[in-house]
C-alpha cells in the first residue's frame, strides 16, 4: 500500500512558478517510480511529467517540456513538480502517482496503481 499527498496548488498569475509537493508513505519510496498528471475541466487526465525510482531519468509531456521539472528526494519520501512559465493552459487538478510495478518512466495512466487526492492549480491570464 501506497498513501500520496499531494500540496502546492493554487493561483497564480500567467508566467509565474509554483511547485507541487507530493509526500508518500508506506511502501519503500525509493522502489517504485512516479509521475505527475493532470486533468483540466471537460478534458481526460493526461500525463505529465515522470521520474524513475533513482530520479536519474525524467521523461515530459511535450506542452510542459522545458518549463516543467520533475524531482524526487528519496530521504524524505517525497516527489515535486516546479513549474515554472506557467499559462492559462496549465490551470488543472494535478495529481502524482505511483508505478510500484515499474522502476522506470511509463506514460501510460492504467499503468500507476496508487493516487493522491489531487492539488489545484489555476493560472490567470
Amino acid at each position: 500500500q501506497v498513501q500520496l499527498v499531494e500540496s502546492g496548488g493554487g493561483l497564480v498569475q500567467a508566467g509565474g512558478s509554483l511547485k507541487l509537493s507530493c509526500a508518500a508513505s508506506g511502501r519503500t519510496f525509493s522502489s517504485y517510480a512516479m509521475g505527475w498528471f493532470r486533468q483540466a475541466p471537460g478534458k481526460e487526465r493526461e500525463f505529465v511529467a515522470g521520474i524513475t525510482w533513482s530520479g536519474g531519468i525524467t521523461r515530459y509531456a511535450d506542452s510542459v517540456n522545458g518549463r516543467f521539472t520533475i524531482s524526487r528526494d528519496n530521504a524524505k519520501n517525497t516527489v515535486y513538480l516546479q513549474m515554472n512559465s506557467l499559462k492559462p493552459e496549465d490551470t488543472a487538478v494535478y495529481y502524482c502517482a505511483a508505478n510500484t510495478y515499474a522502476r522506470g518512466v511509463i506514460m501510460a495512466e492504467a499503468t500507476y496503481d496508487y493516487w493522491g487526492q489531487g492539488t489545484q492549480v489555476t493560472v490567470s491570464s
